[in-house]
């Protein structure tokens, strides 16, 4: 692994490259510089005993981030059919103060977020998983949904919630998108976030249907709500689109209404689709696709325009040989020309120092998101791996960037 002394070498050479960035969309002064906080198990934000206690943690995240050149929060608001904020839809999270159902009294987390964001200068984008329950219990269905609070609509509706086994004992919980009930909760759930607050953004991630495709129980929905007599990769994919459509409809219909500009976005997996003969639009790649393995059809999103911006995970360095970053950079920006939809490129921070990461990996990596005219910025993952000490030589590797040699 790479030491700290090597990563600050490296980087001074990396700062020295960018002394001008070049004009134009890609130039340094417009980018988008976000980072994602994931508060699922805590990852990149603790739990709090209070009130103050979470305004003091999360003022202490933006004025760090924001010092260093950051300029739009990533915030995990619904993790696990939960909130971070009073909501008539989802109880308040686990995460939040360590019990489901747990808020403050007289303080809404939301409302002050968006506040402390915009105080210091960034933007505050809404970050939800629309289906999980959770990722991962030894307990059976009906004995996890027992254990959430009164109000979740997990428990209140469990002939909604798909069972999908893990291996070695263990199920994921998530929500069927074969079901018009659950999109109507997501759209519902999105709605009533849009319409209450002003975030910047209302952000979804890559978890759509489950990886490992060839277990999903989702054979009843199918038989129920498939009108179309439509093959089951087809169907699945037209459930996703019928939930991502449903999500644009409403926000511009709250946008029209209200006089607001709440953008929509979505960071899927990187690949979207391996290029084949029946897939001549894919990417010279050879790794999981989206279209085909969480049957998220990203494309088609963004060339009908059906989202603001586009943030793929573009986790694998530049000479991978299955999945290079480079390769996948130019393909994403060829599918957002001449769309108008904003492109923002997911680096993986967690990868820095391991095979094929060297100690320029990274600072490589955001130089050339700023070469490209398509491409507006970048979005780190994640917190955690920049605020914590092991994260120096990650720190320096993106400030160095951001700050042009700070």
């Amino acid at each position: 692994m790479a030491t700290a002394a090597t990563f600050a070498a490296a980087l001074t050479q990396a700062a020295a490259a960018i002394a001008a960035p070049p004009a134009g969309p890609g130039s340094a002064s417009r980018e988008f510089r976000g980072v994602w906080v994931a508060t699922v198990n805590n990852l990149d934000f603790p739990r709090s005993a209070s009130a103050q206690v979470f305004k003091k943690n999360f003022s202490t995240v933006c004025a760090r981030l924001a010092r260093k050149g950051c300029n739009a929060l990533i915030f995990q608001v619904r993790a696990n059919c939960d909130a971070f904020y009073p909501s008539v839809h989802a109880p308040w999270s686990v995460w939040l103060a360590g019990r489901e159902g747990r808020g403050f009294a007289g303080f809404d987390p939301l409302a002050y977020m968006i506040s402390e964001c915009r105080r210091q200068g960034m933007e505050f984008h809404a970050w939800f998983n629309p289906y999980r329950v959770t990722s991962s219990t030894k307990l059976d269905k009906a004995a996890y949904l027992a254990q959430l609070a009164p109000d979740n609509f997990a428990r209140r509706n469990p002939d909604l919630v798909m069972a999908v086994p893990l291996g070695e004992g263990r199920i994921g919980l998530m929500l069927d998108p074969g079901e018009p009930a659950v999109i109507r909760h997501i759209v519902s759930v999105v709605a009533e976030t849009a319409s209450r607050y002003r975030p910047d953004a209302i952000h979804f991630d890559d978890y759509f249907y489950p990886y490992d495709s060839a277990a999903i129980p989702d054979g009843g929905s199918f038989r129920r709500n498939n009108p179309q007599k439509l093959s089951l990769g087809d169907w699945r994919r037209h459930n996703v689109n019928a939930m991502i459509l449903g999500v644009r409809r409403a926000l511009d219909g709250i946008n029209a209404g209200r006089k607001r500009k709440v953008k929509f976005g979505v960071s899927p997996f990187g690949i979207w689709c391996n290029r084949s003969p029946a897939c001549p639009a894919g990417s010279l790649t050879r790794g999981k696709e989206s279209f085909t393995t969480l049957y998220a059809d990203s494309r088609l999103w963004v060339k009908k325009r059906w989202i603001d911006y586009v943030a793929p995970q573009i986790y694998w360095h530049r000479a991978h040989k299955k999945a290079s970053f480079t390769v996948l950079l130019d393909w994403w920006c060829q599918t957002v020309r001449g769309t108008a939809v904003k492109l923002y490129i997911g680096h993986a921070l967690y990868r820095c120092g391991q095979p094929g990461w060297g100690p320029d990996e990274l600072a490589s990596q955001l130089l050339l998101v700023r070469s490209r005219p398509e491409a507006s910025g970048s979005v780190l993952f994640s917190c955690r791996h920049i605020m914590t000490p092991p994260g120096d030589a990650v720190r320096r590797a993106v400030f160095g960037v951001w700050n042009r040699g700070e």
